[in-house]
């Protein structure tokens, strides 16, 4: 059996410095968050509509595409954090993922072959074949339990006056039947971190096919489906420490995030029970994980409970949280300039979003 080596990183922080004027130590773990954009194999599933994603499809996706694609995702994922982390991350959630294939086969690249990285994925009934997914370092983190737990939305009757189509690749599809949209399930995962219990939800709320207006009470209803299972958990444990992370679909500011969900802004806002939004005094800044049309928006986020607020280090407390947006990542050239260097016609880029992290520290004794 191989034995991994210690991989803690000291972070030297001046949070509360001591009284001989040295600083504290601190153990740091990343936890990122990233839309993996159409990450398809050449496959045909006839179970889902992944046509455009194969060698006859609209997008001409080849193994040689496929393979380009994996080694650009792994460098990200390699590198999130590291500003104040070297380590890459002890937790990724991922959305867009086709199937648990194309997590093997990202987890085999070279920049992540040797983080013993661990899978968690079901498959949804998203008709287009896109689930979520946890990835997470084997030597850090031990889970104990997992579930995906489906979101029930139904297609309405009626339409918003002057509602404005936005584009989008995630159309969700509609059954005839019942009017039910099939969107992504949340990701539930249970387990020790070092020895504390932490619980991380992965999301991928309803898109925004047919309108913003129109398709708020989808995700409205995904924030209060996230609200209901942080609530099971708090049940159990009012210490319960949670994270919850993904591309919602809407900004910090949005009903799903600020009502059905109830996240806050500032930390001294945030009651027992609540949920912390480090990402929306960001969006105010004008910073974006996405844009369109010039405009930028932080669809991309990661939440945290008041328990991981507290200022006693001698546990995992969250530190701080960033924007991913080196300047690999970014578009040079061209209409869109400044954007995230997501695929074209002749390159193979990264994603449509920039990925997020937040760091989770505990003092060093």
């Amino acid at each position: 059996m191989r034995i991994c080596p210690i991989l803690y990183c000291l972070l030297f922080l001046s949070l509360s410095p001591k009284s001989n004027g040295q600083s504290k130590k601190f153990r740091i773990h990343t936890v990122a968050f990233y839309n993996f954009e159409n990450l398809f194999d050449t496959i045909n599933d006839p179970n889902t509509f992944d046509e455009d994603w194969t060698p006859k499809g609209s997008q001409h996706w080849t193994f040689d595409k496929y393979q380009k694609k994996l080694t650009n995702l792994a460098r990200v994922l390699s590198e999130i954090g590291s500003a104040n982390n070297p380590e890459s991350p002890t937790f990724i959630g991922g959305c867009e993922i086709e199937n648990r294939g194309v997590l093997e086969d990202l987890i085999q690249q070279p920049n992540l072959a040797d983080k013993m990285y661990g899978i968690i994925h079901f498959d949804s009934p998203d008709k287009r074949g896109i689930d979520v997914a946890l990835l997470y370092r084997k030597n850090f983190f031990q889970p104990t339990s997992y579930a995906n737990i489906p979101l029930y939305v139904f297609q309405g009757e009626t339409k918003p006056k002057n509602e404005t189509t936005e584009s989008t690749d995630d159309i969700e599809m509609v059954s005839p039947k019942n009017k039910r949209v099939y969107t992504r399930d949340q990701l539930l995962v249970t387990g020790f971190l070092e020895g504390e219990e932490i619980h991380l939800i992965v999301n991928h709320w309803p898109s925004r096919s047919g309108g913003e207006q129109r398709s708020s009470p989808f995700r409205e209803a995904a924030g209060a489906l996230n609200r209901k299972i942080i609530d099971s958990l708090q049940q159990i444990n009012p210490k319960a420490k949670v994270i919850t992370m993904g591309d919602l679909n809407d900004g910090p500011y949005n009903k799903s995030v600020k009502i059905a969900l109830g996240a806050k802004a500032k930390k001294m806002e945030v009651p027992p029970f609540g949920i912390f939004n480090p990402f929306e005094d960001m969006a105010k800044k004008g910073m974006g994980t996405i844009a369109h049309r010039d405009a930028w928006d932080i669809f991309d986020q990661i939440m945290i409970s008041e328990t991981l607020l507290q200022s006693d280090y001698s546990s995992y407390q969250f530190w701080k949280a960033g924007i991913y947006n080196t300047s690999y990542l970014v578009q040079t050239t061209g209409s869109f300039k400044g954007y995230p260097l997501r695929h074209s016609a002749t390159e193979i880029g990264f994603s449509d979003h920039f990925p997020v992290y937040i760091y989770l520290i505990k003092e060093k004794k």
